[in-house]
């Protein structure tokens, strides 16, 4: 699909590895999941594991990209962790889903802005089956949603996006919002977004009652059509094992 803001197109060349697709039930400690992607991304740019997309949830934390600045810490409520990934502060919690994607762009091709506009391009899919209406914006990265009912040009986000590509296989990825505690947002300066007319929402928000169930059927749905196949004994929902914390290891 040709987007008529930038022209960049959405979907990633195929390749012949399904990916391998997991789901973690309980709250993932954030240096956990630093740990297995780095691991996981090393791996895979060696050739001896396949690509992954892992969905999880964190407990409550804010994180801080490569482009933070201090002052947009409001109020720091919850633990920071630095996160390797491009984009300034954001707050990850119970109720949002987090789509972390490692992927292979030597393979996929290697160009970041497809793959950046191929993730809004998966949020705004899924999104559409619950009758909301997501989308992209030049100047902002991420998935907007129109709330006239705010005012003149008010949006909120619902969807962040934040990347790391090490040796072109990608990190982190998205986090949606499902029903999570929107209050923490006010913490930091989301984004570095601080123009009144934006701001953030959610599915619960919007009206929309959906479950992380139904939301993470969608979003494989959607994935497929983008990305190419999953590995379909590994689609269910799965306990991901916890990474030695010897590894090392949004927007």
């Amino acid at each position: 699909m040709v987007t008529a803001l930038n022209l960049v197109i959405a979907g990633l060349d195929p390749v012949s590895t399904p990916v391998e697709w997991r789901i973690s039930q309980d709250l993932v400690a954030y240096e956990d999941a630093l740990a297995t992607m780095d691991a996981r991304a090393a791996a895979i740019a060696k050739g001896s594991a396949p690509e992954l997309v892992w969905l999880l949830e964190h407990p409550s934390l804010y994180t801080a990209g490569t482009s933070a600045k201090s002052e947009e810490l409001i109020a720091p409520r919850f633990p920071v962790h630095s996160a390797g990934r491009g984009g300034q502060l954001t707050y990850h919690g119970p109720g949002q889903r987090v789509a972390y994607l490692m992927l292979d762009l030597k393979r996929r091709g290697p160009d970041v802005r497809r793959f950046v506009a191929t993730l809004e391009e998966w949020i705004i899919r899924a999104l559409a089956h619950v009758g909301v209406v997501g989308e992209r914006r030049q100047d902002r990265i991420g998935v907007w949603v129109r709330r006239p009912e705010k005012g003149r040009g008010h949006e909120d986000k619902i969807a962040a996006i934040g990347i790391r590509i090490k040796r072109w296989v990608t990190l982190h990825g998205v986090a949606l919002n499902i029903d999570c505690d929107l209050s923490h947002y006010a913490g930091i300066v989301p984004c570095g977004v601080s123009e009144p007319a934006y701001g953030v929402t959610s599915l619960a928000d919007l009206g929309r009652v959906v479950t992380m169930t139904e939301i993470d059927a969608l979003l494989q749905r959607e994935f497929e059509s983008l990305f190419g196949p999953v590995a379909r004994n590994h689609a269910a929902t799965d306990n991901f094992p916890q990474p030695d914390r010897g590894l090392s290891a949004w927007r």
